[in-house]
C-alpha cells in the first residue's frame, strides 16, 4: 500500500503476515486454534491499512495489534489469568481522548493495572497537540497507535470507559461501564488539550482507586 486505504489494504504482504500467524500460533498453542490466530492477524492488517498514513511498519503493527487481541481473547476464555484489573479507553478515533486515557492510567498505575484503547472509527494516527500535552508529563506516546474497537478486547475488560463513541461499545453483563463527557481534542488549541489533560487525568486518579482497592 502506497498511500492509497480502503480495499488496497487487503493487499496484504502474505509472506510477512504467514509467518507472523506462525509466531503467534505457537505462542497461544492450547488457547487459541492456528486457523483463528491467522484470521485475526490478516484481520488485523486489514483494519489497520484502511486508515493508517503510511505502510512501512504496517505489519509489524499488526502482528502488536494481533498478540493483544489474542491475549484479550485467550483472558476471556479463561485460558489466561488476569492479575490485575483490565481497563478498556474507547471512543471514535482513538487519536486523543482515549489514548491520553490510556497512557496516564500506565503513568499513574505503573503494573498495578492492565490497559487498553481502541476507536470505534480509528484515525491515522495520535494527535500532535496531544502527543505535545502528553509530553510536558513525562509520557511518551511514540509507539502507540490507533486500533479498531473489537469484540475480543470488550470480552477481557473489567472496566470499559466510553468517551464519545455513542452504542459502539458492545454490552456485557458483569463489567463496569462509565462514560466521560470530554471535548474532543482535535482542532483546539495547546492550552484547551491541557484542560482536557488535567480532566481525565482527574477522573482516571479516581477510577484507579476505586480498581485497586475493591478490585474490578
Amino acid at each position: 500500500m502506497t498511500g492509497r486505504k480502503g480495499q488496497d489494504g487487503l493487499l496484504a504482504p502474505d509472506s510477512v503476515l504467514h509467518r507472523a500467524a506462525e509466531r503467534l500460533a505457537v505462542q497461544f498453542t492450547g488457547m487459541v486454534g492456528a486457523e483463528t490466530v491467522e484470521r485475526v492477524v490478516f484481520e488485523s492488517y486489514a483494519a489497520l491499512a484502511r486508515t493508517a498514513s503510511v505502510s512501512t511498519h504496517l505489519p509489524s503493527l499488526a502482528e502488536k495489534f494481533s498478540r493483544d487481541r489474542l491475549t484479550a481473547l485467550a483472558q476471556s476464555r479463561g485460558f489466561l489469568p488476569k492479575p490485575v484489573p483490565e481497563v478498556l479507553y474507547v471512543c471514535v478515533q482513538n487519536s486523543g481522548r482515549s489514548q491520553m486515557a490510556a497512557a496516564l492510567t500506565r503513568h499513574l498505575a505503573g503494573d498495578r493495572v492492565h490497559v487498553r484503547s481502541a476507536g470505534s472509527q480509528p484515525g491515522e494516527g495520535i494527535l500532535a497537540i496531544v502527543v505535545e500535552a502528553l509530553a510536558e508529563k513525562g509520557i511518551d506516546v511514540h509507539e502507540e497507535f490507533p486500533k479498531p474497537l473489537t469484540d475480543d478486547v470488550v470480552r477481557a475488560a473489567d472496566a470499559v470507559v466510553t468517551m464519545g463513541c455513542g452504542d459502539a461499545c458492545p454490552v456485557y453483563p458483569g463489567k463496569r461501564y462509565l462514560d466521560w463527557d470530554l471535548a474532543d481534542p482535535a482542532g483546539l488549541d495547546l492550552a484547551a488539550v491541557r484542560e482536557i489533560r488535567d480532566d481525565i487525568e482527574a477522573r482516571v486518579r479516581r477510577l484507579l482507586e476505586e480498581l485497586t482497592t475493591s478490585g474490578a
